[in-house]
């Protein structure tokens, strides 16, 4: 539980984060991206410039510094936790990439003070080629969310060590989502939680918290996010198909979480309408919903505009240490899910 101010609008998701090619790959290919190239380098195969991305990503370090000192009341508790998991995550990305001989951007970070609970929507990394091998393609696409992961827990267990454990407050505030991961290492640092009680989390916890919900984010298996390069590494065209399914995930959980906080208001609504509810009585409904509004929104959008099906590669050779180490990666979805990340009260 965060005991900052409660926000007068519905956040969207956390940052997004995904490694994109920005050039489409040759006629021959069976599918093709549809992003266009973005300039004349990025045709030629070369990485742009580093001077984009250092002034994104100092105008990202003031924008999260800003949002942590207005929206949660620490700057740089809350900014530079952040910050460095999501450069871990980032680094990740680009070191595998240059490993393997493919080029890519530095990361452009995107700065979001005032629309973001968190002063950014994280970062993209622009590929002018299509990944040709399915071991690149999955070194690239596992190492930012497992390099992030590296950092983010035990942040977690150090921003938890310093949180505190009370009785569940009556005032305005913020429900953070609460996933498998989360609970258990909050169950390893204060033990039994009872049921009228919760974490009041530290601003560096609040940071390892939203490197979660990026994570989980990130791994969606859709597309060419972090978990369409590795479950399309791992399944290859199969993963293509299950693409199509994933995008409707966010519109069940709309309606898992209509019936969750929906239920509880409908006696009142049914004796007095809507007009008879309390004020604020709303709050963790609308929420609660909009947070998987608008990710279904993203994901349609990004299906429309450079589509589920991720790119083919011109190999099948996986190693078997390689595809363990995928399915410990695709894990990460079930172990970060959240049904209701974002709830007002």
């Amino acid at each position: 539980m965060s005991d900052a101010p409660k926000l007068g609008f519905p956040p969207p998701p956390a940052p997004m984060h995904a490694v994109r090619p920005s050039a489409p790959p040759a006629a021959t290919d069976r599918h093709t991206p549809t992003d266009a190239p973005a300039s004349a380098e990025a045709v030629e195969g070369r990485p742009r410039g580093p001077a984009l991305g250092i002034v994104l990503f100092g105008l990202t370090v003031l924008s999260v510094a800003f949002t942590g000192y207005f929206v949660w009341g620490a700057p740089w508790q809350f900014a530079v936790p952040l910050l460095a998991i999501l450069v871990a995550h980032e680094s990740g990305h680009y070191v595998a990439a240059r490993l393997h001989r493919v080029p890519a951007s530095l990361p452009y970070f995107i700065p979001l003070p005032f629309l973001s609970p968190f002063g950014t929507m994280g970062a993209v990394i622009l590929m002018p080629e299509r990944i040709r091998s399915r071991t690149a393609l999955f070194d690239i696409g596992a190492a930012g969310p497992l390099a992030g992961m590296a950092l983010a827990i035990p942040l977690m267990l150090y921003g938890l060590s310093l949180s505190t454990l009370g009785p569940m407050s009556a005032e305005p505030h913020i429900q953070e989502g609460q996933s498998l991961l989360y609970l258990g290492l909050k169950a390893l640092v204060f033990g039994r939680i009872g049921p009228h009680e919760d974490v009041f989390l530290h601003p560096t916890a609040l940071a390892a918290w939203t490197g979660f919900l990026v994570t989980f984010l990130n791994m969606l298996p859709f597309g060419q996010l972090d978990g369409g390069h590795v479950a399309y590494a791992l399944f290859g065209e199969r993963q293509n198909r299950f693409a199509k399914l994933v995008v409707w995930v966010p519109a069940v959980m709309v309606l898992v979480n209509l019936v969750k906080f929906g239920a509880p208001l409908w006696p009142a609504i049914r004796a007095h309408g809507l007009g008879g509810l309390p004020d604020g009585a709303t709050g963790p409904l609308v929420s609660a919903v909009m947070t998987w509004v608008v990710l279904f929104v993203l994901l349609l959008l990004m299906a429309r505009f450079s589509g589920a099906a991720h790119p083919h590669v011109d190999d099948h050779a996986l190693s078997r240490g390689r595809k363990v180490l995928a399915g410990l990666t695709l894990a990460l979805v079930v172990l970060l899910f959240m049904p209701s990340p974002w709830v007002t009260y």
